[in-house]
């Protein structure tokens, strides 16, 4: 009687280090918020599990004001229990009035390195007059990394000339997580999503690309973009088929959906631009993320989360997909309010984090739940 209890009661539970969380029940820590180490705002997060299970969350850290441009600073947390708490907030890159951001960082799973890739340009530069190239005036694309889980970094290195365009004037890394190929031709790969801007005939014009490395970080180098225009923030998600699927935010307001390609060589080329319906959208981050590949009679399953609204930045919403994005048929409202950025990864107990911004950008929230808890909304 006494091994039956025990049995059920694990079957009720998931064990975390340092909490209990019920199956099938959501939980929420405040990870950021505004006015927090004397930042006006917390934005743009990126949340991974290292290989010991340690995850981090990435932000920028926006000192005086919400804006885009002016003093940013790179800012980590870090949790050993799953979620449940976090460290003291720790500063990993600050060029004083400058902007240093867009976190989007990588495991590589054969090494344990963590590699972060970011982007800096001069805090008095606005998005719209920073210049093309690589100068000072430009968007500048940086790599820093760990080999301790995230404990101790080293200095951002800069990498510009070998992943942009020079014709391109904004850049951005992510915002988000990479991903390393798993199978294939190409497995091993660390592939980075990340958007660009450019002027052609007096027209500005929008993109994403990814960037990759096949010698574990070592160097890196500029894939393919996808092949129309009016795209930009993305994430990149490894298929069955051995293709990559790039899931980008929508500038092309036709549908008011996300956009989706993919590529067959690992990156270096994208085809079969078109909108994912499902995924409707307000023209906003969104992230994208394998919780599991197919196993014997389980399919395999992959997660998108973004605020699910065709106008506003509200509602933000975990779907899952059992093939591999053809159709999102589970899905559930984290939070109705205000919530825009997000970013998902997968605990080391198989449950699902997901780091999401709310509240007007007052707060940044990390929400912790299970398949049960996903799988449960009424329909």
């Amino acid at each position: 009687m006494k091994r039956m209890l025990q049995t059920a009661l694990l079957a009720l539970l998931v064990v975390t280090s340092g909490a209990l969380l019920t199956a099938g029940e959501l939980h929420e820590t405040v990870v950021f918020k505004s006015g927090m180490n004397g930042y006006n705002t917390y934005r743009i997060p990126s949340v991974i599990t290292a290989k010991d299970g340690t995850l981090l969350a990435f932000i920028e850290a926006r000192k005086n004001n919400m804006s885009d441009t002016g003093d940013i600073d790179l800012v980590l947390r870090r949790s050993k229990d799953n979620g449940a708490t976090w460290s003291d907030a720790e500063v990993i890159w600050d060029d004083e009035g400058n902007v240093c951001g867009n976190p989007c960082p990588v495991v590589d799973q054969s090494t344990g390195k963590i590699w972060l890739l970011l982007t800096w340009n001069s805090g008095k530069t606005p998005e719209g007059k920073i210049q093309p190239g690589f100068g000072a005036d430009s968007r500048r694309v940086f790599v820093a990394s760990s080999e301790d889980n995230g404990q101790t970094w080293t200095a951002p290195q800069e990498i510009t000339a070998d992943v942009k365009d020079k014709e391109w004037t904004w850049y951005a890394t992510g915002p988000g997580s990479g991903i390393q190929i798993e199978h294939g031709p190409h497995a091993g790969r660390l592939v980075i999503p990340c958007d660009h801007k450019w002027l052609t005939g007096g027209k500005l014009k929008f993109g994403s690309h990814v960037i990759y490395s096949d010698d574990h970080g070592k160097t890196w180098q500029l894939g393919g973009s996808a092949p129309d225009y009016q795209v930009n923030e993305c994430e990149v998600v490894e298929l069955k088929d051995g293709k990559l699927l790039l899931n980008m935010r929508n500038y092309d307001r036709k549908q008011t959906a996300r956009q989706v390609c993919v590529s067959a060589d690992g990156g270096k080329t994208w085809t079969d631009q078109k909108f994912d319906p499902t995924l409707v959208e307000p023209i906003c981050q969104g992230s994208v993320h394998r919780y599991r590949w197919p196993a014997g009679d389980k399919p395999g399953i992959v997660l998108f989360s973004n605020p699910a609204s065709a106008k506003d930045r509200t509602a933000m919403t975990v779907r899952a997909s059992y093939d591999d994005c053809q159709t999102w048929p589970v899905e559930r409202r984290l939070f109705d309010g205000s919530s825009a950025y997000s970013s998902l990864t997968v605990l080391p107990n198989g449950q699902i984090g997901c780091l999401y911004e709310r509240n007007g950008y007052k707060e940044v929230v990390f929400a912790r739940f299970d398949l049960d808890w996903l799988r449960s909304a009424d329909k």
